[in-house]
């Protein structure tokens, strides 16, 4: 299985990318899926350090539906992972599957892990508020260009505070991780890198949140406002915090 971004009208429509041979596609939760090769081209791998308690905290979350959680080393595309998304009893911490179903005339039917090209009727229907999460991140990766492709991780220090990936979820029938049902989806927003990710990755970064106030407005606020967050995060407010190795912590 390989995994696709939906791109801005102006780029060529496809895949950046491909993570191949996947022989288990669901994976351990914090490890890959086995045989899995992640696209240097693409935003496909992330870290949650913190705990449940501290992700409810941080955005409000009054409903956990996770379970036990362990500390997420690495998530990788197709896997579990949590989310934070307005629920009948309020805001809650649900997990769902990383990977939306590709749209109709996208080539190989490979599903979509980030979302660019937010303007694409594709995704009118999951941009009103019941659609969209708040995906909690301590650390994301990116590889840099060359052979081999050296992955980077990057956080808003080295602690690893904990914010979060802009993102859209959605209800979906079919087979995922060799699992044929009903399957709840998410994918997450790019944007145009800052000066810190662009060296090590030109060609996009996760569209980051980390104030309560833009936690609000992604969960709630009417479209054309919540999209005023699909920018790059101040070069400032990120750094580099590990290299070499396909897990943060």
């Amino acid at each position: 299985m390989a995994y696709a971004e939906l791109r801005p009208p102006h780029a060529p429509h496809g895949v950046l990318g491909k993570a191949k041979g996947l022989a288990n596609a669901a994976g351990t939760p914090g490890r890959p899926p086995m045989t899995a090769a992640l696209s240097p081209t693409m935003c496909n791998l992330y870290s949650v350090r913190a705990d449940q308690a501290a992700m409810r905290e941080a955005f409000g979350a009054v409903v956990d539906r996770t379970g036990n959680l362990p500390p997420l080393p690495g998530i990788f595309p197709d896997q579990m992972a949590p989310v934070v998304r307005n629920g009948p009893d309020g805001r809650e911490l649900a997990m769902l599957r990383w990977g939306f179903p590709a749209p109709p005339n996208a080539p190989g039917n490979r599903p979509v892990t980030n979302i660019r090209n937010t303007a694409s009727s594709f995704w009118r229907a999951w941009m009103k508020p019941e659609h969209r999460v708040l995906v909690p991140v301590s650390s994301f990766c990116e590889y840099a260009p060359g052979k081999p492709a050296v992955p980077h991780w990057f956080a808003l220090g080295e602690d690893r505070p904990l914010f979060a990936f802009a993102g859209l979820w959605r209800p979906w029938t079919g087979t995922r991780a060799k699992t044929e049902g009903e399957h709840e989806l998410f994918a997450f927003l790019t944007t145009e890198p800052n000066a810190v990710v662009a060296p090590i990755h030109p060609k996009a970064m996760p569209v980051l949140l980390s104030t309560a106030e833009e936690y609000d407005t992604w969960l709630t606020a009417p479209v054309q406002e919540a999209l005023m967050l699909q920018r790059p995060l101040p070069d400032g407010a990120l750094m580099v915090v590990a290299q070499g190795t396909k897990y943060d912590g």
